[in-house]
């Protein structure tokens, strides 16, 4: 005695099983689609490459930006010490052609300091010594160091008298600032600045 089949309209009855008919030809992605979804990925992809960029950039520049402000501070502390340890009188603490001034007043090339132990003066020595940075192992000392040049980094004392409330300048207070300029990752100049307040009464 056979098994009676039962056909309908999408399920087949076949020796008391049942079987879901698929109906209508099998899916898939069209060329259309497949083009689509590659443009999205690329640009993703490229996307993220950007990123990476400009972390790498951000990365360098974070390096330029602290040696700069590392030279600004060490200019302002050596102008303090040589005050505090009577290498400078209060008069000497100006640009040079203002009095007895001492410190060199354009935007000049960055220097170290020569035998007067003062940054920004005539016995400078130039070029600075340059850095020496960690390499891609992350230690200092081996044999992938990267040294940085200084020689592109410039440097600016300006000394002047701090004004009073009224607007008349204060012979006993004068005002530093030190500005060092460099070049940034696309070549454009940027800079670091700090100021400061030195009295004549200590």
């Amino acid at each position: 005695m056979e098994a009676a089949i039962v056909k309908t309209a999408d399920l087949d009855v076949h020796h008391g099983l049942a079987v879901i008919r698929r109906k209508g030809t099998e899916g898939g992605f069209s060329l259309l689609e497949v083009l689509i979804a590659g443009a999205i990925l690329t640009i993703g992809l490229v996307a993220l490459l950007g990123l990476f960029t400009t972390a790498l950039s951000s990365t360098q520049s974070s390096q330029m930006d602290q040696i700069a402000k590392e030279r600004a501070t060490q200019m302002l502390e050596s102008i303090y010490t040589a005050r505090q340890t009577n290498q400078l009188t209060f008069g000497a603490i100006n640009n040079v052609g203002t009095g007895a001034g001492v410190f060199l007043p354009n935007m000049i090339q960055l220097s170290d300091p020569g035998p007067d132990g003062l940054d920004a003066t005539a016995d400078d020595i130039t070029p600075p010594a340059p850095y020496v940075l960690p390499g891609p192992d992350g230690l200092l000392g081996t044999g992938d160091d990267v040294t940085l040049s200084l020689s592109n980094f410039k440097r600016q004392v300006q000394i002047t008298n701090a004004l009073n409330p009224d607007g008349t300048a204060n012979p006993n207070l004068k005002q530093i600032v030190v500005t060092v300029q460099y070049p940034g990752p696309t070549g454009n100049l940027r800079q670091y600045s700090v100021q400061a307040l030195v009295s004549s009464f200590r």
